[in-house]
């Protein structure tokens, strides 16, 4: 054996080393494993739709019943219990006349005959309406018993508004001897295309007035005090 020669044992060594190292090598490696996916991003909150503003009645009264400004209507008595000995309203045309209209106010004339003499008033308040009554003389100049009325029960319907007697009313009646005036309470009513209605009760007395909607009239002249 020449120095140059390795034993045979350390070349049986080296050959199942290269041997192996080669298998090694030929073996296939896992596959990269795939990142997950990013978790989606989370839906915006859907946008609710707010409820639409309710409206109130007494809002609803005073807008249906402006629908009839500038126009007239026919009108009879439906209940007068116990009428007067002196009615003044017995066999006599009943007009009233949805003369003026605001945002804020509407005035009827309620004509009886050739007296002109009263003036329904319906004004907006913070919590509702206020109905007065603005009774005048042929020459302009207000009666003595003029600007009384009183504020609307809450929440009324859009159909029907009640008004109890106010304290500067109730003043007023016992002022100028009217004190069974002073449990009064008016009532308006509007059904369109249908009717109108004033009505007055206290205890013992009902009077009503009933308005055809249906068919206007020929307006009336202006009310005493009223310009044109």
């Amino acid at each position: 054996m020449t120095h140059t020669q390795l034993p045979f044992h350390s070349r049986l060594a080296g050959g199942l080393l290269l041997a192996a190292l080669s298998m090694s090598a030929c073996q296939p490696t896992d596959p990269p494993r795939a990142e997950a996916p990013p978790a989606p991003a989370a839906a915006p909150p859907s946008a609710t739709a707010l409820p639409a503003p309710v409206e109130a009645p007494a809002d609803a009264f005073f807008e249906r019943l402006a629908t009839l400004c500038g126009q007239a209507f026919a009108g009879r008595i439906t209940a007068n219990m116990p009428a007067d000995t002196n009615d003044p309203f017995a066999g006599k045309p009943l007009v009233m006349h949805v003369r003026e209209c605001s945002a804020e106010e509407i005035r009827i004339p309620f004509h009886v005959g050739d007296d002109r003499s009263r003036t329904w008033v319906l004004t907006r308040t913070a919590d509702g309406l206020r109905l007065k009554h603005d009774h005048r003389h042929a020459d302009g100049h207000p009666d003595v018993l003029t600007q009384y009325g009183g504020d609307s029960l809450v929440p009324g319907s859009r159909e029907r508004q009640e008004f109890p007697v106010d304290a500067e009313s109730q003043a007023l009646f016992s002022r100028e001897g009217r004190d069974v005036s002073n449990t009064n309470v008016w009532a308006l009513e509007v059904q369109p295309g249908l009717r109108f209605a004033y009505e007055l009760s206290r205890p013992h007395r009902l009077f009503r007035v009933e308005f055809n909607l249906a068919n206007p009239v020929a307006a009336p002249p202006a009310p005493w005090g009223a310009e044109g």
